[in-house]
């Protein structure tokens, strides 16, 4: 048996669902249309209507490492070793088997995939054509969004002077079972990314029926990240503006109730598409506490103190913004990042001006009526400080921190991470290997691919 796994490179969907489930209870899943490959429009739509799979199945690996919460070592002590490790950065056994942030990847791809090729067999008519164009459209959408979260989690990030020799992930070119597993580069993997969005903008329309289908304004928005992360900040802001002439919509926190439970509606006018992570226990608001320098860096006439974040017993601070409207952590796409990556383009780029329309435009929203001065420095090195600080702030537990910091690092920030458990003081340096998450275990003995290095 393991020979044959080994030998076809077997899909990691394929085989989560085996291990879970049994060869005789996966058989029976794709004779019941969940997972055989529809033949109608209707059919094909009601795949990518699957929010359960395609929404709320997020990876939190990165968020857990990326270092904006400490736990107590009493909660240390009750996570299962697995958690233990992935937050003290270790470089073996960091993720547990079988449902974990690669199946959640690797489902999503190999439903997308199915959903493509569905889509390029089914014959249009009048009526169905901008069904399945649009249904086209949000596979890739989704296809990109999940290959951007691996690579984002198992690889280095990404430097454009070695991504095409740096170990990715796995590109799942078709829904096919026996098709080899190799790691492709950091290079391919972006390029796959990219090639994916921008089908997806192609095909989907600006705006949806509901935000857990992404639109082009999403498409726009998530390629921005893409190029943001690359460092290619021309294309970043080109994205990111055509992403705002769809939508460009801010919440005014002063008309929220910063006192409640969860201040922010889900679904609410800033979210282009909703998602959010399956997140581990270790990140619950209820275990996962926020950094105090990060609490302290909100100035009191900041309404983000207090609708992003309520008080513990013990003196420390909890996470209670999220765009989901709930203690889960929102990792889809908003406007917010939007303005912040077209300020930090525009600094980059020398557009000084547009960098700070950009900005005070969102800050003017987050801070108390009449008391936000514009922000007027107009040298860029102090402008670009202020504009990622403000990134932060503004899109902390969203999945977003770790890539920020592999970029930052790759530019020379030097930004290492350091936490303590028991006394005993952990630190992951910056650009260190470790960046790169190991791939479970059960993968690399299966698949035959290689383990990242330490």
């Amino acid at each position: 048996m393991k020979s044959y796994f080994k030998n076809v490179g077997l899909p990691m969907l394929f085989l989560t669902i085996l291990m879970m489930f049994g060869c005789e209870k996966f058989l029976d899943e794709k004779t019941n249309a969940t997972l055989a490959i529809p033949s109608t429009a209707k059919d094909l739509q009601a795949l990518m209507d699957t929010y359960y799979i395609l929404n709320e199945t997020d990876v939190s690996a990165d968020e857990v490492s990326a270092g904006d919460f400490y736990v107590t070592d009493t909660d240390f002590g009750t996570r299962t070793e697995t958690d233990q490790r992935l937050y003290t950065w270790q470089n073996s056994n960091t993720l547990a088997t079988r449902l974990n942030d690669w199946y959640y990847c690797y489902t999503i791809i190999y439903r997308t995939n199915s959903v493509i090729e569905g889509v390029d067999k089914v014959k249009p008519t009048n009526l169905t054509a901008e069904s399945l164009k649009n249904t086209k459209g949000q596979a890739h959408f989704f296809k990109a969004k999940a290959y951007l979260q691996a690579v984002n989690i198992w690889a280095k990030g990404y430097n454009k002077q070695t991504a095409s020799t740096d170990l990715g992930v796995p590109i799942r070119k078709e829904a096919d079972f026996n098709a080899p597993t190799v790691r492709a580069t950091v290079e391919d993997n972006y390029q796959t990314i990219i090639a994916d969005l921008k089908a997806a903008i192609d095909l989907l329309p600006n705006q949806q029926i509901h935000v857990m289908r992404p639109s082009k304004a999403a498409a726009n928005a998530l390629l921005a990240r893409v190029y943001l992360w690359m460092g290619n900040y021309a294309e970043a802001l080109k994205y990111s503006n055509d992403a705002m002439a769809i939508k460009k919509d801010l919440i005014d926190f002063n008309t929220l109730t910063a006192s409640a439970i969860q201040p922010l509606a889900q679904f609410n006018t800033e979210v282009l598409m909703a998602s959010r992570m399956v997140n581990l226990p270790i990140i619950a608001p209820s275990r996962a506490k926020v950094l105090p320098e990060l609490y302290n860096s909100y100035e009191n006439n900041d309404l983000r103190k207090t609708v992003y974040f309520k008080g513990n017993a013990d003196g420390s601070y909890a996470f209670k913004g999220s765009y989901d409207g709930t203690t889960l952590y929102f990792s889809g796409v908003a406007t917010d990042e939007v303005y912040l990556t077209t300020a930090e383009c525009n600094a980059r780029l020398g557009n000084v001006d547009l960098a700070l329309r950009d900005l005070n435009d969102l800050l003017r929203k987050r801070y108390r009526t009449g008391t936000y001065i514009d922000f007027t420095q107009r040298d860029p090195v102090l402008l670009l400080e202020t504009i990622i600080k403000e990134r932060r702030k503004e899109l902390l537990f969203r999945g977003l921190r770790w890539a920020d910091i592999k970029r930052y690092n790759r530019d020379g920030a030097g930004i290492s991470l350091t936490r303590t458990v028991a006394g005993k003081t952990y630190t992951l340096e910056a650009n260190s290997a470790r960046f790169a998450i190991p791939i479970p275990e059960d993968i690399i003995l299966l698949s035959g691919i290689p383990q990242n290095s330490y």
